[in-house]
Protein backbone atom coordinates (compact mmCIF):
# COMPACT_ATOMS: atom_id res chain seq x y z
CA UNK A 1 0.00 0.00 0.00
CA UNK A 2 1.21 3.49 -0.83
CA UNK A 3 2.55 5.43 2.17
CA UNK A 4 1.47 9.03 1.51
CA UNK A 5 3.48 10.85 4.19
CA UNK A 6 7.12 10.62 5.21
CA UNK A 7 7.77 8.95 8.58
CA UNK A 8 8.10 11.53 11.39
CA UNK A 9 6.93 14.33 9.07
CA UNK A 10 4.13 15.09 11.55
CA UNK A 11 6.09 14.38 14.73
CA UNK A 12 5.00 16.70 17.51
CA UNK A 13 1.72 17.49 15.77
CA UNK A 14 -1.80 16.61 16.94
CA UNK A 15 -4.68 15.73 14.63
CA UNK A 16 -8.39 15.18 15.12
CA UNK A 17 -10.38 13.31 12.48
CA UNK A 18 -14.16 13.29 12.74
CA UNK A 19 -16.01 10.11 11.89
CA UNK A 20 -12.84 8.08 12.22
CA UNK A 21 -14.02 4.76 13.62
CA UNK A 22 -14.25 3.29 10.11
CA UNK A 23 -13.76 3.91 6.42
CA UNK A 24 -11.95 6.99 5.13
CA UNK A 25 -11.65 8.54 8.59
CA UNK A 26 -10.05 5.46 10.10
CA UNK A 27 -7.61 5.08 7.22
CA UNK A 28 -6.69 8.78 7.46
CA UNK A 29 -5.95 8.37 11.17
CA UNK A 30 -3.64 5.50 10.29
CA UNK A 31 -1.69 7.55 7.75
CA UNK A 32 -1.35 10.54 10.10
CA UNK A 33 -0.21 8.33 12.97
CA UNK A 34 2.32 6.62 10.69
CA UNK A 35 3.74 10.09 10.00
CA UNK A 36 4.16 10.70 13.74
CA UNK A 37 1.05 12.68 14.64
CA UNK A 38 -0.79 12.14 17.90
CA UNK A 39 -4.42 11.52 16.97
CA UNK A 40 -7.95 11.88 18.26
CA UNK A 41 -10.29 9.17 16.97
CA UNK A 42 -13.92 10.25 17.14
CA UNK A 43 -17.05 8.17 16.83
CA UNK A 44 -20.77 8.55 17.32
CA UNK A 45 -21.91 5.14 18.54
CA UNK A 46 -19.34 2.40 17.83
CA UNK A 47 -16.78 2.56 20.64
CA UNK A 48 -15.14 -0.86 20.09
CA UNK A 49 -14.50 -0.04 16.44
CA UNK A 50 -12.93 3.30 17.39
CA UNK A 51 -10.76 1.63 20.02
CA UNK A 52 -9.33 -0.71 17.35
CA UNK A 53 -8.42 2.28 15.18
CA UNK A 54 -6.70 3.93 18.13
CA UNK A 55 -4.85 0.75 19.05
CA UNK A 56 -3.51 0.47 15.50
CA UNK A 57 -2.40 4.12 15.64
CA UNK A 58 -0.50 3.54 18.89
CA UNK A 59 1.57 0.87 17.17
CA UNK A 60 3.32 3.78 15.44
CA UNK A 61 4.48 5.06 18.83
CA UNK A 62 2.04 7.98 19.04
CA UNK A 63 -0.70 8.89 21.47
CA UNK A 64 -4.25 8.12 20.37
CA UNK A 65 -7.38 9.25 22.17
CA UNK A 66 -10.87 7.89 21.58
CA UNK A 67 -13.70 10.39 22.03
CA UNK A 68 -17.43 9.90 21.56
CA UNK A 69 -19.09 12.88 19.93
CA UNK A 70 -22.29 13.87 18.20
CA UNK A 71 -21.41 16.74 15.87
CA UNK A 72 -25.00 18.00 15.92
CA UNK A 73 -24.75 18.57 19.68
CA UNK A 74 -22.76 21.67 20.69
CA UNK A 75 -21.95 20.44 24.19
CA UNK A 76 -20.63 17.19 22.75
CA UNK A 77 -18.40 19.05 20.29
CA UNK A 78 -17.08 21.34 23.02
CA UNK A 79 -16.24 18.34 25.22
CA UNK A 80 -14.46 16.62 22.30
CA UNK A 81 -12.29 19.66 21.61
CA UNK A 82 -11.58 20.22 25.30
CA UNK A 83 -10.36 16.63 25.59
CA UNK A 84 -7.98 17.21 22.68
CA UNK A 85 -6.75 20.48 24.17
CA UNK A 86 -6.21 18.94 27.60
CA UNK A 87 -4.22 16.07 26.12
CA UNK A 88 -2.17 17.82 23.46
CA UNK A 89 -2.37 21.53 24.26
CA UNK A 90 -4.07 22.22 20.97
CA UNK A 91 -4.54 20.83 17.45
CA UNK A 92 -2.49 21.21 14.29
CA UNK A 93 -4.81 19.25 12.01
CA UNK A 94 -8.60 19.01 11.84
CA UNK A 95 -9.99 16.62 9.25
CA UNK A 96 -13.72 17.20 8.83
CA UNK A 97 -14.63 13.78 7.49
CA UNK A 98 -17.89 12.89 9.24
CA UNK A 99 -21.02 13.29 7.14
CA UNK A 100 -24.33 11.56 6.56
CA UNK A 101 -27.92 12.10 5.62
CA UNK A 102 -28.97 8.80 4.07
CA UNK A 103 -29.72 7.22 7.43
CA UNK A 104 -33.36 6.63 8.28
CA UNK A 105 -35.25 7.97 11.28
CA UNK A 106 -33.16 11.09 11.95
CA UNK A 107 -35.51 13.69 10.47
CA UNK A 108 -35.85 15.31 7.08
CA UNK A 109 -33.44 18.10 7.99
CA UNK A 110 -30.72 15.83 9.35
CA UNK A 111 -28.50 16.04 6.27
CA UNK A 112 -28.41 19.84 6.44
CA UNK A 113 -27.95 19.87 10.21
CA UNK A 114 -24.98 17.52 10.00
CA UNK A 115 -23.33 18.44 6.72
CA UNK A 116 -23.71 22.22 6.94
CA UNK A 117 -24.72 23.49 10.36
CA UNK A 118 -22.61 21.06 12.39
CA UNK A 119 -19.54 21.58 10.21
CA UNK A 120 -19.69 25.34 10.63
CA UNK A 121 -20.26 25.01 14.37
CA UNK A 122 -17.33 22.61 14.64
CA UNK A 123 -15.02 24.98 12.79
CA UNK A 124 -16.02 27.94 14.96
CA UNK A 125 -15.57 25.91 18.13
CA UNK A 126 -12.22 24.57 16.96
CA UNK A 127 -10.62 27.91 16.07
CA UNK A 128 -9.44 28.65 19.65
CA UNK A 129 -7.95 25.14 19.85
CA UNK A 130 -6.14 25.22 16.49
CA UNK A 131 -2.53 26.38 16.64
CA UNK A 132 -1.01 28.84 14.21
CA UNK A 133 -0.04 26.99 11.05
CA UNK A 134 -2.88 24.50 11.49
CA UNK A 135 -4.56 22.85 8.53
CA UNK A 136 -8.29 22.09 8.20
CA UNK A 137 -9.33 19.52 5.59
CA UNK A 138 -12.99 19.22 4.59
CA UNK A 139 -13.83 15.94 2.89
CA UNK A 140 -16.54 15.91 0.23
CA UNK A 141 -17.55 14.21 -3.00
CA UNK A 142 -17.64 15.28 -6.64
CA UNK A 143 -21.37 14.58 -6.54
CA UNK A 144 -21.67 17.27 -3.85
CA UNK A 145 -18.93 19.65 -5.02
CA UNK A 146 -20.44 19.88 -8.52
CA UNK A 147 -24.12 19.53 -7.52
CA UNK A 148 -25.01 23.05 -8.64
CA UNK A 149 -24.09 22.20 -12.22
CA UNK A 150 -24.34 18.41 -12.50
CA UNK A 151 -27.27 16.29 -11.34
CA UNK A 152 -26.58 13.35 -9.09
CA UNK A 153 -28.53 10.22 -8.14
CA UNK A 154 -31.90 11.13 -6.58
CA UNK A 155 -31.06 9.03 -3.53
CA UNK A 156 -27.99 11.17 -2.87
CA UNK A 157 -29.32 14.60 -3.78
CA UNK A 158 -30.21 15.75 -0.25
CA UNK A 159 -26.76 14.75 0.97
CA UNK A 160 -25.04 16.39 -2.00
CA UNK A 161 -26.91 19.68 -1.57
CA UNK A 162 -26.21 19.79 2.16
CA UNK A 163 -22.52 18.97 1.76
CA UNK A 164 -22.14 21.68 -0.89
CA UNK A 165 -23.89 24.10 1.48
CA UNK A 166 -21.42 23.11 4.17
CA UNK A 167 -18.48 23.56 1.81
CA UNK A 168 -19.69 27.01 0.79
CA UNK A 169 -20.16 28.07 4.40
CA UNK A 170 -16.65 26.95 5.31
CA UNK A 171 -15.14 28.70 2.30
CA UNK A 172 -16.71 31.95 3.47
CA UNK A 173 -14.45 31.73 6.51
CA UNK A 174 -11.16 31.28 4.64
CA UNK A 175 -10.07 34.90 5.11
CA UNK A 176 -10.94 34.77 8.80
CA UNK A 177 -8.94 31.56 9.17
CA UNK A 178 -5.93 32.86 7.25
CA UNK A 179 -5.79 35.88 9.55
CA UNK A 180 -5.15 33.38 12.35
CA UNK A 181 -2.56 31.43 10.35
CA UNK A 182 -4.95 28.55 9.61
CA UNK A 183 -5.46 27.05 6.15
CA UNK A 184 -8.50 25.25 4.71
CA UNK A 185 -8.42 22.67 1.93
CA UNK A 186 -11.46 20.96 0.43
CA UNK A 187 -10.76 17.41 -0.78
CA UNK A 188 -13.35 16.15 -3.26
CA UNK A 189 -13.49 12.61 -4.58
CA UNK A 190 -15.80 10.42 -6.62
CA UNK A 191 -17.87 7.67 -5.04
CA UNK A 192 -15.44 5.59 -2.98
CA UNK A 193 -15.52 1.80 -3.11
CA UNK A 194 -16.24 0.25 0.27
CA UNK A 195 -17.70 3.24 2.11
CA UNK A 196 -21.02 3.27 3.94
CA UNK A 197 -22.33 5.87 1.48
CA UNK A 198 -21.58 3.58 -1.45
CA UNK A 199 -23.24 0.70 0.38
CA UNK A 200 -26.39 2.71 1.10
CA UNK A 201 -26.55 4.01 -2.47
CA UNK A 202 -26.20 0.53 -3.87
CA UNK A 203 -28.96 -0.67 -1.57
CA UNK A 204 -31.28 2.14 -2.66
CA UNK A 205 -30.31 1.99 -6.32
CA UNK A 206 -28.84 -1.41 -7.29
CA UNK A 207 -26.21 -1.04 -9.96
CA UNK A 208 -25.50 2.61 -9.14
CA UNK A 209 -21.89 2.07 -8.11
CA UNK A 210 -21.12 -0.20 -11.06
CA UNK A 211 -22.60 2.42 -13.36
CA UNK A 212 -20.53 5.18 -11.83
CA UNK A 213 -17.41 3.00 -12.01
CA UNK A 214 -18.00 2.41 -15.71
CA UNK A 215 -18.50 6.13 -16.37
CA UNK A 216 -15.40 7.15 -14.41
CA UNK A 217 -13.14 4.36 -15.62
CA UNK A 218 -12.34 3.39 -12.05
CA UNK A 219 -13.22 4.40 -8.51
CA UNK A 220 -10.78 4.93 -5.66
CA UNK A 221 -10.95 2.59 -2.70
CA UNK A 222 -10.93 3.74 0.93
CA UNK A 223 -7.16 3.61 1.43
CA UNK A 224 -6.39 5.34 -1.86
CA UNK A 225 -8.71 8.23 -1.11
CA UNK A 226 -7.61 8.49 2.53
CA UNK A 227 -4.03 8.79 1.27
CA UNK A 228 -5.09 11.88 -0.70
CA UNK A 229 -6.77 13.32 2.38
CA UNK A 230 -3.55 12.76 4.33
CA UNK A 231 -1.49 14.45 1.60
CA UNK A 232 -3.83 17.44 1.77
CA UNK A 233 -2.67 17.93 5.36
CA UNK A 234 0.91 18.68 4.30
CA UNK A 235 0.91 19.63 0.61
CA UNK A 236 0.88 23.31 -0.43
CA UNK A 237 -2.64 24.75 -0.40
CA UNK A 238 -4.05 24.90 -3.96
CA UNK A 239 -4.89 28.41 -5.19
CA UNK A 240 -8.61 27.59 -5.09
CA UNK A 241 -8.33 25.62 -1.82
CA UNK A 242 -9.61 22.54 -3.68
CA UNK A 243 -7.98 19.14 -4.18
CA UNK A 244 -9.88 17.12 -6.78
CA UNK A 245 -9.19 13.39 -6.52
CA UNK A 246 -9.76 11.16 -9.53
CA UNK A 247 -11.38 11.88 -12.87
CA UNK A 248 -13.67 14.92 -13.03
CA UNK A 249 -14.14 15.16 -16.80
CA UNK A 250 -17.70 13.94 -16.58
CA UNK A 251 -18.51 16.67 -14.09
CA UNK A 252 -16.63 19.54 -15.65
CA UNK A 253 -17.88 18.77 -19.15
CA UNK A 254 -21.40 19.59 -18.06
CA UNK A 255 -20.57 22.81 -16.22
Amino acid sequence: MDIPLQPASLAGKAALVTGSSRGIGAATVGFLAAAGADVVVTYRNKAPRAEKVAAAAREHGVQALVVQSDLTDAASVDAMLQTAKDAFGGLDVLVMNASGGMESGLGEDYAMRLNRDAQVALLEAAIPVLREGARIVFVTSHQAHFIRTVETMPEYEAVALSKRAGEDALRERIVQLQARGIDLVVVSGDMIEGTITATLLERANPGAIAGRREDAGRLYDVDEFAAEVARAVVDPVPHDHTRLVGDVSGFQAQR
